[in-house]
């Protein structure tokens, strides 16, 4: 559905993205991630059709967002993080004056601009002039004046910036529903929220594509192995001899939490699923699984290693392109 190709942006002599390959499929949530000023936000700029890459190709439902503005951009509805409104405006004009320009008319563009209002929340402040809202309210309007056009891909720069928890919640709940029906690119900086909502991410940073996957598939790639807790009621040195004897682990250390109960973190070789056997070895011998967590790098951990670490990033989880992207 979005395809950047060697994308390159530069504003002057400055480098802003340097060579970004990505593609996000029909119906996916993709979280783009990085520190402030890694070029995330001219990413979502540039797929929006708001400027022109320097060099490099975007489409967008096979639209060249360049060579094809107009209809790359009916497919679109792009918040910005710090959306543009007309504050002499009410709530209700300005999203039907939005729908307007996506070529909404008569009672179609009333029941469409009615309903999104209800979907963002904002009824009840539609007659009130955009400047006498608040700044939580303001970023509804920005989001429903994405949405009113039912858009086939959805850009979203920090959607939830500035609202309470409760609206937070809703907006997150509001963007899940969309998911499979629009495309959606999601920028953050509350990393959970990424978590929850995105199907996979993509980390840039100093306007490089440094990683693109799945957090699970990103975790294990660079933690390289595998580790599972275990909470297991029993005499510790036989559990911790039985678990060492178990096919495929590499190692295991123990913890003492009580008089018969200890928690063991067990390594084990990469590839391998080693759960089905570590329950047998345990109940052959009648010791009794309390917990069994698989150990995960939460999307933080990713961020940080990713955009702290750069050079040492273990590069055999991606294939990199010519220029080294991840792709």
């Amino acid at each position: 559905m979005i395809q950047l190709a060697n994308v390159t942006k530069n504003y002057g002599s400055k480098a802003a993205l340097k060579g970004i390959s990505l593609t996000v499929k029909r119906g996916e949530v993709l979280g783009l991630l990085g520190p402030n000023g890694a070029g995330k936000s001219t990413t979502m700029r540039l797929i929006a059709g708001y400027m022109p890459p320097t060099s490099g190709t975007i489409k967008v439902a096979e639209y060249d967002v360049v060579k094809q503005p107009i209809a790359a951009k009916r497919v679109i509805g792009y918040l910005p993080e710090n959306p543009p409104l007309y504050k002499d405006m009410t709530v209700k004009d300005f999203i039907s004056y939005s729908a307007e320009l996506k070529g909404l008319k008569g009672k179609k563009k009333s029941l469409r601009v009615d309903k999104v209002m209800e979907e963002v929340g904002v009824g009840v402040v539609k007659n009130r002039l955009i400047s006498h809202i608040s700044r939580g309210y303001r970023q509804r309007v920005g989001l429903a004046q994405a949405l009113v056009g039912q858009p086939e891909v959805l850009i979203l720069d920090e959607p939830t910036v500035g609202l309470d928890p409760q609206q937070i919640i809703e907006i997150r709940q509001l963007i899940k529903n969309l998911a499979g029906k629009s495309t959606i690119i999601l920028s953050s900086h509350i990393l959970p929220e990424v978590s929850s909502l995105c199907h996979r991410v993509a980390i840039i940073n100093k306007g490089r594509l440094i990683a693109e996957d799945t957090p699970e598939n990103l975790s294990e790639a660079l933690k390289g192995k595998r580790e599972i807790i275990l909470k297991i009621k029993g005499p510790e040195k036989d559990i911790l001899s039985a678990l060492q004897n178990v096919s495929g682990v590499q190692s295991v250390s123990a913890n003492p939490i009580d008089t018969d109960i200890s928690e063991f973190r067990v390594i084990f070789e990469k590839g391998r699923d080693v759960r089905e056997d570590l329950f047998f070895a345990m109940a052959s011998r009648g010791f009794a699984i309390l917990e069994m967590i698989p150990s995960k790098m939460s999307l933080e951990e990713i961020f940080l290693e990713l955009t702290t670490e750069e050079d040492s990033i273990p590069v055999s989880f991606k294939e990199g392109d010519k220029n080294g992207n991840y792709i």
